[in-house]
């Protein structure tokens, strides 16, 4: 005998509340889980964050345009400040807090976190002779938790005295200024100096060890009759960009940088790889490991692009006349 039809319809009635009932829990369930992985990346600088701000936005849209929203990854940042005395504890700092993977600018901050750990990814950026100073065994596997993007800083040491001496051929003597406590200044030293006499040029070498020297540094170079200044870049001198423009207009001296930003700031010439670039190549590297690639996998990226920029404002309070072939070959010129 059929059930009569009342029976049926409050079977049904009670078998819809406990679907929703259990589509209710199932859906509390699920807002209780995490509603995905948030990554930490850690982010270990020698400079300041008014310094890093454009890169580390070209690192964060890099970022983005491979498809991580702000919301899925905590960028925890530690500035030395210009002080590298303080990038050791500024590293445990960092791996206290248990980042998925640590982004390096700058061969101290490197050298720290590769101290600080060897079991946390590494990627880091700009650090001139990864090779040579040590920081790992070759580029194509570096081996390991660490990788990244190097500045062939050392290589172009005597490609930048060139253009020096190209923009102002009376200098015969041409100042260096490095900062003996960077490892990479130092094997920059030691190409410029190898470099120099094809090119007919006395170096004189003017040491800076803290912002505070940047000043005396330009005044020695002065004395010792230097026509043209070739700046290294370390977190002294990056950090203080303007300064460091500001010294060499003061003492009448023509400066070269490494970087686009040291033109920027006031300096005469400057010649190297795009430090932007790099930091978007360092965010396909974070997102590389990630997703399971092992660092030491991962070969060390090279730039294949080098920049030159004129500031020719700068030129004309030096009262310094460019060659047109130089110009020419300018990637930008500043008015």
């Amino acid at each position: 005998m059929s059930p009569p039809i009342k029976s049926v319809a409050l079977a049904i009635t009670g078998l819809g509340l406990v679907l929703t009932v259990t589509l209710l829990v199932a859906a509390l369930t699920a807002q209780a889980q995490s509603p995905g992985r948030v990554w930490r990346i850690g982010h270990l600088d020698g400079t300041s964050p008014m310094a890093r701000a454009a890169l580390l936005t070209a690192f964060k849209d890099r970022l983005q345009e491979m498809g991580y929203a702000p919301s899925q990854y905590v960028l925890d940042s530690q500035y030395a400040e210009g002080d590298d005395a303080r990038l050791g504890g500024l590293a445990a700092d960092l791996i206290r807090g248990k980042p998925d993977v640590i982004i390096t600018a700058g061969p101290q901050p490197a050298f720290a976190a590769a101290k600080s750990t060897s079991a946390i990814p590494i990627v880091f950026i700009g650090v001139g002779d990864p090779v040579g100073t040590g920081l790992v065994p070759n580029l194509s596997r570096p081996a390991g938790n660490i990788t990244g993007v190097t500045m062939i800083t050392v290589e172009l040491a005597g490609k930048r005295l060139e253009l020096l001496k190209e923009a102002v051929p009376a200098a015969g003597r041409i100042a260096i200024l490095w900062n003996p406590a960077n490892p990479v200044n130092e094997r920059e030293l030691k190409e410029a100096q190898a470099a120099a006499a094809a090119l007919s040029v006395t170096l004189v070498p003017v040491e800076i060890r803290s912002p505070d020297d940047l000043e005396g540094a330009f005044a020695a170079a002065s004395r010792d009759r230097a026509r043209a200044v070739l700046v290294f870049s370390s977190p002294i001198t990056f950090l203080n960009r303007p300064r460091v423009a500001g010294a060499a207009l003061k003492q009448h001296l023509p400066a070269l940088c490494a970087l686009r930003e040291y033109a920027m700031a006031g300096c005469l010439l400057s010649y190297g790889p795009s430090f932007p670039d790099m930091f978007r190549v360092a965010a396909i590297y974070v997102d590389k490991i990630l997703q399971g690639a092992r660092p030491g996998d991962l070969p060390v990226e090279q730039p294949t692009k080098f920049e030159l920029v004129v500031n020719r404002k700068t030129a004309t309070a030096l009262g310094v006349t460019l060659p047109p072939s130089l110009l020419l070959h300018a990637d930008q010129i500043l008015e």
